[in-house]
C-alpha cells in the first residue's frame, strides 16, 4: 500500500534544488531519513559530507548508501526519505563497473521499490542533458543512463520539480493538471 508521493527534484550543479528538496521534506512528516549516495574519495569530499551531515543532524536521520539504494529503501522505517542524489549513484555503479544494461536493470527495481513506498520520498538529481556531447565514452554513457532514470523516474512521479538559475519551478503538476483535478 502507498501512502506517500513521489517528487523528483531535478536541475543543474548550485541551481537550488537540495535546498528546495530539504525544504519539502522537512513539511511532509516528523520521521525523516536522508540517504546520502555520495563517497568520499578525498578530503575536500570528507569535509562537505561531515558539514552537510552536521547541518540536518538534528532534523533527519542519515543513512549513507552509495550502492544498495532499493535495498535500503525496502528497510526504511519512516515518514519521510530524501534522496541525495539519484546521479551520483547512478555514478556510483558506473565507477564500479556496471554495464549499461545493469544499471538499468537497477533503475527499475528502484522504480518499483519506490512504487510499493509505505513514506514520502524526494528524490534529487542532477540534469546532465542539456549540455555539449560528452567527448568520453564514459560520458556518453553517464548521460544516456542519467536520462533514461530521469524518464522512467518521472513515470511515478507525483510532483517534478526543476530549478534553474535558483529558481525552482513546477514541472508536475503543470497548470493544466491542476485545472483539470477533481
Amino acid at each position: 500500500m502507498t501512502t506517500g508521493r513521489v517528487v523528483v527534484v531535478g536541475g543543474g550543479v548550485r541551481s537550488g534544488k537540495s535546498r528546495f528538496a530539504l525544504d519539502l521534506a522537512l513539511k511532509c512528516g516528523t520521521r525523516r531519513t536522508f540517504v546520502a549516495t555520495a563517497q568520499a574519495f578525498d578530503d575536500e569530499m570528507k569535509a562537505r559530507i561531515a558539514r552537510h551531515r552536521a547541518e540536518r543532524a538534528d532534523r533527519f536521520e542519515t543513512v549513507e548508501v552509495p550502492i544498495e539504494l532499493s535495498e535500503s529503501l525496502r528497510r526504511l522505517d519512516t515518514e519521510v526519505v530524501l534522496v541525495d542524489c539519484l546521479t551520483l549513484w547512478l555514478s556510483n555503479l558506473l565507477l564500479r563497473g556496471d554495464e549499461e544494461a545493469q544499471i538499468d536493470r537497477a533503475v527499475e527495481e528502484l522504480v518499483d521499490v519506490l512504487g510499493r513506498r509505505r513514506f514520502h520520498v524526494v528524490v534529487v538529481t542532477n540534469e546532465v542533458g542539456m549540455g555539449i556531447v560528452p567527448d568520453s565514452r564514459l560520458g556518453r554513457v553517464f548521460r544516456d543512463v542519467a536520462g533514461r532514470a530521469h524518464q522512467r523516474l518521472a513515470t511515478i512521479a507525483d510532483e517534478i520539480y526543476f530549478a534553474v538559475l535558483g529558481t525552482v519551478l513546477r514541472v508536475r503538476p503543470n497548470v493544466n493538471e491542476v485545472r483539470r483535478r477533481p
